[in-house]
Order: C-alpha cells, then sequence, then structure tokens
C-alpha cells in the first residue's frame, strides 16, 4: 500500500480523477495500490481545497436564468432506520445537496449540503444571490421552503417563478417498486417580477442530479456505498463540482461550464485540482514553521 506522504502529483490526480468519474473509495485502492486512509484523506484534502476556491472565485457571476434544486441522499443510515441503527452519529438520515445551476452555460453556481428545511433554504438561496452580479430569471420546484428563502436572499431583485409537476397515482401493481410516478403535467406560478414563461423550467438542474449520481458513488442508489460521514460527504460534493465546473467537458458546450461562463479562460486538468491541495499544504507548513528536533 502507498502512503499519503508517498503519493507523487500524478498519483494523486489519478486517484480524484478515479473518485470523480464514479468510483468507490474501496475501489480505488484496488485500482491504484493506495491505501483506503490515503484516499479518504486526499478527498478530504480536495475537497477542502475545492471549497477554498469555489467559495472565492465564483463571485461576480454573470447569469440570465438559474434553476435549483435539491438531491437527496443520506449519512450513515436512512432517516427510518436511524433509530435502531447502532452508534449512529448525531447528523445520520437524509442528506439533501442543494444546486443552483445557471441554464445556458451550465454552471454550478452554488451548492449546499445540509437538510430540506427553510433554514438550510436560506443559506443556499443567500450564497446564490451573493455569487450573482445581476439580476437573474429563477425557477425552482414547489419546495415552500423556497418561498421565503428567495425573499429573504433577493427580495424584489429577481424574477421568480415555481413549476409545480403534477405526478399522476402510482399503479397498484408498481407499489413497493423502485419507480417514480408519472408525470402527468407542469404549471408555471409566478412569484416574484417578471419571469419569461418560455424559460420556466428545472430540466437543466434536474439533469444535472442525473450527473452527480452517475460521479459520486455516494449518490448512486441501492448499494452499500453511501457516506458514513456528512463531512466526507460534503467533502465528494465538493471535489465533484469543481471537476464538473472546471475539468469535464460539457457534451453540448464543446468546453467546461467555467470557460463557458467566463470563470477560466482554459480547460483544467484533474492535475490542476492536486495543485491546489499542495498549495494548501506548503501555506500550513509555512504557517506552522520548520519541524526543529528539540531533544525530545
Amino acid at each position: 500500500m502507498v502512503s499519503m506522504n508517498k503519493l507523487t502529483t500524478q498519483e494523486r490526480a489519478r486517484i480524484l480523477h478515479l473518485l470523480c468519474e464514479g468510483q468507490s473509495i474501496r475501489a480505488v485502492p484496488r485500482l491504484t495500490g493506495a491505501s483506503k486512509n490515503t484516499v479518504t484523506k486526499l478527498l478530504v484534502d480536495a475537497g477542502n481545497a475545492c471549497m477554498a476556491y469555489h467559495d472565492a472565485n465564483l463571485r461576480n457571476v454573470k447569469a440570465k436564468r438559474v434553476q435549483v434544486d435539491e438531491i437527496w441522499s443520506f449519512t450513515y443510515a436512512k432517516q427510518k432506520n436511524v433509530a435502531t441503527a447502532k452508534a449512529a452519529p448525531a447528523d445520520a438520515g437524509d442528506t439533501w445537496t442543494w444546486t443552483a445551476i445557471e441554464a445556458d452555460t451550465k454552471l454550478i453556481v452554488s451548492y449546499f449540503v445540509g437538510g430540506r428545511d427553510g433554514e438550510c433554504a436560506l443559506w443556499f438561496m443567500d450564497d446564490l444571490a451573493s455569487r450573482l452580479a445581476n439580476r437573474v430569471q429563477l425557477t425552482s420546484d414547489g419546495h415552500k421552503a423556497y418561498l421565503e428563502a428567495v425573499e429573504g436572499a433577493f427580495g424584489c431583485d429577481v424574477d421568480y417563478a415555481i413549476l409545480n409537476k403534477i405526478y399522476g397515482t402510482v399503479p397498484e401493481a408498481a407499489k413497493g417498486r423502485y419507480s417514480p410516478a408519472v408525470c402527468l403535467g407542469a404549471k408555471n406560478e409566478r412569484i416574484e417580477g417578471k419571469p419569461d414563461p418560455a424559460h420556466v423550467s428545472t430540466s437543466y438542474v434536474e439533469r444535472n442530479n442525473l450527473t452527480m449520481r452517475m460521479h459520486m458513488r455516494r449518490f448512486t442508489r441501492l448499494t452499500n456505498a453511501f457516506s458514513k460521514k456528512v463531512e466526507n460527504h460534503a467533502y465528494a460534493v465538493a471535489l465533484h463540482m469543481m471537476y464538473y465546473n472546471f475539468v469535464r467537458v460539457h457534451s453540448k458546450l464543446r468546453m467546461s461550464p467555467a470557460m463557458a461562463s467566463g470563470v477560466s479562460d482554459r480547460l483544467w486538468e484533474v492535475a490542476d485540482i492536486v495543485a491546489l491541495v499542495e498549495q494548501n499544504e506548503r501555506a500550513t507548513l509555512t504557517k506552522r514553521g520548520p519541524y526543529k528536533n528539540r531533544g525530545v
């Protein structure tokens, strides 16, 4: 097994690339020879670096139409099993990831990991509003938490509409199976400003939910690859968002979302994410100062 302090930049890049393409924490050691603890430590370091870069650099984003949604996962155990789970941590159970995508550039402008309540909605919307450079058209689903959160974050400075989807009843033969109800239609509802009805949609952000489930093993349903700690879940999300925005070429844009939105002037490589990790490591060493043998 390869330890963390012996990993080269190329080895780190390979590990992160595998994680970004849907491999699990246990699969990566089998493919690379690195220990599980080494892979987990690298994920934590990369997640921290990606969070910091996103927070500092995705500011004053010029956007036109933003779609928001929340995607479900769970930590340690499903919510219904938390009460009987052995040694379940305080944050065990349902874990929701809120995302905001720009419809034209496909840039993930903001994301947030937490619950699905009004407080988390407000945190998410406040963060989104702080990153935008101009008034936008905003579309969400009918989740009630959005109403107060959007008003609190944007006030009147937004063109906001809700897309309420109408679902049919689940057939008796399909009950208990892993299959969603059939969508019979959708109804637009203007909430604030003058949103263009032709662009009231959540299609892009819902499609992005599939991308997240395909690229992060922790989101794959009906497996045992779920997160055991909510912190590691958040780090995996941060790494994915960095990879999606800066490294991955969007099939229709023919470039990364960061390039399409003007946030970046070039296509990143995974090695650039590793460079952020190594930059943080050097900063930490500088802050701590050189180690001196004091004869202890």
